[in-house]
């Protein structure tokens, strides 16, 4: 029974890593609902990468936006299913790794991106979308190879662990970037701010999860918990390499 239980869940998560890297590619005559939100939800990174770089060379990056914009969503907001595995023992990443995370992305991606077209031009969407499209076509398809075949090569697995100290960086200064940009819109707008006087007698200013995410972004995300938390892993996994 645990033998199989294994099986299944190497399977699961070779398929699941495998779909959200490539995407499925084909074009259906027919959808059922079911098969339409599988096809939306697992639309893959290969994708969103592809109409970036499309856009940035024929449009401009002030295109990139519109260009991977449904994709993207989607490709995003499937990440909450990584919470998900590791809430109930599928991985072995630890939460406190991964809710950061996909908690900023999913911010960006909807509280910022989405919810304020004023930055959807701007420069950093390229970069930012670049940098997280490549960090996650080389994370999923060393996943997907590893739960596969039950290893990788070892080209892509010193991509697994190197590659994000350049990208890294770049993502979450172009996410910092793109909150920064928002603020004034924010306070602009006033979009999902709460007014007195009100019944509640409550008032709240949506600027100010801005100003708490800019102020726990750097001292508490990417350094020291999360780029501290991927260096010992990198030091660990490239070590355990060389002695095989």
């Amino acid at each position: 029974m645990a033998g199989s239980s294994s099986v299944m869940r190497r399977v699961y998560l070779a398929l699941y890593n495998w779909a959200v890297f490539a995407g499925w590619q084909v074009h259906f005559h027919y959808h059922s609902s079911q098969s339409w939100l599988l096809y939306r939800i697992l639309d893959g990174k290969l994708q969103v990468l592809y109409l970036a770089v499309k856009a940035i060379k024929e449009s401009g990056y002030e295109h990139v936006y519109d260009a991977v914009k449904k994709p993207l969503l989607l490709a995003q907001s499937a990440a909450v299913l990584e919470i998900l595995h590791g809430l109930v023992g599928l991985v072995r990443s630890p939460i406190t790794a991964t809710l950061p995370q996909i908690a900023s992305r999913l911010y960006v991606t909807w509280g910022i991106l989405w919810s304020f077209p004023e930055v959807q031009t701007h420069l950093l969407v390229s970069s930012l979308v670049i940098s997280w499209c490549i960090t996650e076509i080389i994370r999923y398809s060393f996943f997907g190879t590893k739960e596969a075949v039950g290893s990788a090569p070892s080209w892509l697995l010193w991509l697994r662990y190197s590659a994000f100290l350049l990208l890294y960086p770049t993502g979450i200064a172009s996410e910092l970037g793109l909150v920064y940009t928002a603020m004034p819109f924010m306070k602009e707008s006033g979009k999902y701010c709460i007014r007195m006087p009100n019944i509640w007698n409550f008032s709240f200013d949506y600027s100010y999860i801005a100003v708490i995410a800019l102020g726990i972004y750097v001292p508490g995300m990417s350094i020291p918990h999360l780029y501290g938390y991927m260096l010992g892993q990198r030091k660990k996994a490239l070590s355990k390499s060389k002695k095989e």
